[in-house]
């Protein structure tokens, strides 16, 4: 985590102007604790979520003019968080080939700064842009991000470092973040998934590795986060599949399960006394307009030591894109966003409180 922010940051989150949707939580079964006969470990902290991130058009002359504010006012609300995430949707490279489809995204080294000087602690790259330039672009981001100091998740050099996750430790507890992609094209799916020989993407179409991987971290850590890139584009209603992954990763032991793709946002609450969003929408992105420039920060309150659900809270702060970048909604433009993100739970099987 960025320096400074501790309990300073968790403090600040609920003073400021964010718009907040507050979820009460109610008995919803005792989940395992870190490891056989341990406590869970550690105080009540936050987590701020993004959507998709990229750094192409209009954003790419922002990154390079100032990288320290190329995400802009959206960077106050992410500070405030113990820890903030989002995805990253592009290669970080400056070589490899572009990959045969329509759009394919990259981005400097500087990608890795802008990210950091907003206050993000982790990103996956599991999506269907993390390899657009090959195995060279992915070998390029891995080493930006080592060389930043920036921890990426959903990407690796074979499986196992696709599926492993970030660990940290946050106000004491033991926090897991693992990152994998539903979503890749139907010609590249070989080529872009990690394999034991093979580097690539954590893909969630193998659901039983997923699934493993969360039961391993749950094993030892207080928290398990998983962030996915998953439905359809477009669509405001989670899918079939979207559903059944969500069960199965509920049940394998995940707190909080969230994810983007769709361009457009989706719905958030709960579902087996987990926490799901089943689309953040576009975040830092070019090319957004009507209801693909509706975008948020998702903030949720994990409480390591609770029986029964970890969220006890659940933040919504909606924002519009403009000129690339998230600019938080305020008064009458706020409420009415954030009741037409309540109205998105007519379409998916989330509920608004635990209980």
């Amino acid at each position: 985590m960025g320096a400074g922010r501790g309990t300073r940051r968790a403090s600040a989150l609920l003073a400021g102007p964010m718009l907040a949707v507050a979820l009460a939580t109610g008995g919803c079964g005792v989940l395992a604790s870190a490891s056989d006969g341990e406590k869970p470990s550690g105080q009540p902290f936050t987590v701020a979520f993004g959507g998709d991130v990229h750094f192409e058009g209009e954003l790419r002359a922002r990154l390079d003019a100032s990288p320290d504010t190329a995400l802009g006012p959206v960077a106050d609300q992410l500070r405030r968080a113990d820890l903030a995430m989002v995805n990253l949707e592009t290669a970080v490279t400056a070589g490899g080939t572009p990959a045969p489809k329509q759009f394919t995204f990259r981005a400097p080294p500087a990608a890795f700064r802008a990210l950091k000087a907003a206050g993000v602690d982790v990103a996956t790259m599991a999506n269907n842009h993390g390899m657009d330039y090959g195995e060279t672009g992915l070998q390029d981001s891995l080493a930006a991000g080592r060389q930043a100091g920036f921890p990426v998740v959903g990407i690796g050099r074979n499986t196992g470092e696709a599926f492993r996750p970030h660990r940290v430790t946050v106000k004491g507890a033991k926090v897991a973040v693992i990152g994998a992609t539903q979503v890749l094209d139907d010609n590249l799916i070989q080529a872009w998934t990690a394999t034991g020989a093979k580097a690539g993407l954590a893909s969630a179409k193998d659901a039983p590795r997923l699934v493993q991987a969360v039961k391993d971290a749950r094993e030892d850590s207080d928290v398990v986060i998983v962030d996915l890139h998953w439905g359809q584009e477009l669509n405001s209603c989670a899918t079939p599949a979207q559903r059944q992954l969500a069960a199965q990763l509920a049940d394998a032991g995940a707190d909080a399960i969230v994810g983007s793709h769709a361009h457009v946002l989706l719905a958030g609450g709960y579902l087996k006394g987990k926490y799901v969003h089943y689309g953040l929408g576009n975040f830092v992105f070019y090319n957004s307009a009507g209801r693909t420039a509706q975008s948020g920060v998702l903030t949720l309150t994990f409480d390591p030591r609770a029986k029964a659900t970890r969220v006890t809270r659940a933040d919504w702060a909606p924002a519009q894109i403009s000129g690339g970048v998230p600019r938080p909604l305020t008064g009458t433009a706020a409420q009415q966003a954030r009741a037409e993100w309540e109205s998105l739970r007519r379409c998916a099987d989330v509920k608004a409180s635990a209980a």
